[in-house]
């Protein structure tokens, strides 16, 4: 196993094998997404990005939870700006999207493992992933308007998660949702006891990481391409990518394997 640090610890990263494990790291403040800690996710996501040794991402949370949203300390402070936040608040927003688009864009599937509590940008992040799995006890919330902020930027994941007018019921009342409700939402795709949190998010992880890396790739970047078309631009797009699937060598492996009754032999 490799470990390395990016930006002041704030995200911690482990290999194993073909899985990187990121760990938000600053528990004082619940995985607040800072603009560092926003950077230090950003910065590490790009970087695996290119590592084609890499199959699957977890990203989990240090301490009591996975992570509280965006840090309101933070956000107060920068009020103090002769605009009064205006271009402070913009940036980091815009941060904040452009690292949920980076996790819907990442070649390599992301799996979230949450435990404690997912609120607000928090509830975004566990949303823009492509997987998640929920300790039991864990709970989900857009709780902006509890203090005047209504959750704007991560209802935009949350709306492609779970069915409408959940969504803004969560939104426009503030009400957290328990880990057994976000699975039959749609939010979250299991919920474990919590001692078997890391084992089962290893285990799904593992799962994936078995799978042919370039077709895993090649099938998450179309499935999130498919979902913004019309139905018949879809089936369109989606026959274009499946044929070249059937031409790889690799696929013609699997195949010939599964008829042979023997495993594929992939170079991955």
């Amino acid at each position: 196993m490799r470990e390395a640090t990016m930006e002041r610890d704030l995200v911690l990263r482990a290999d194993a094998g073909a899985v990187a494990t990121l760990t938000l790291n600053d528990p004082g403040r619940l995985n607040a997404l800072s603009e560092a800690m926003l950077g230090a996710l950003r910065a590490t996501l790009d970087a695996i990005a290119g590592e084609t040794a890499v199959r699957v991402v977890v990203i989990r949370g240090a301490g009591r939870a996975f992570c509280a949203g965006h840090d309101l300390r933070e956000m107060t402070e920068a009020r103090q700006a002769p605009d009064g936040g205006r271009a402070r608040f913009a940036s980091l927003f815009g941060q904040a999207a452009a690292l949920m688009l980076a996790i819907t864009r990442l070649p390599q599937p992301v799996v979230a493992q949450v435990h404690g509590i997912a609120t607000a940008a928090g509830c975004q992040l566990v949303a823009s992933c492509d997987l998640a799995v929920a300790a039991e006890g864990t709970r989900f919330g857009v709780n902006g308007v509890d203090i005047g902020l209504f959750c704007s930027t991560p209802m935009v994941a949350l709306t492609r998660n779970i069915p409408l007018k959940h969504a803004f019921h969560m939104l426009s009342t503030g009400e957290f949702v328990e880990a057994a409700e976000a699975r039959r939402l749609g939010l979250v795709n299991r919920v474990v006891a919590a001692p078997d949190l890391e084992a089962e998010t290893a285990a799904l992880a593992a799962t994936l990481a078995a799978k042919l890396g370039p077709v895993l790739r090649l099938g998450k970047r179309t499935f999130y391409e498919q979902a913004e078309m019309g139905l018949e631009a879809a089936y369109a797009h989606a026959g274009r990518v499946m044929t070249e699937n059937m031409l790889r060598p690799d696929t013609a492996e699997g195949i010939a394997a599964f008829l042979g009754k023997r495993a594929p032999e992939w170079e991955q």
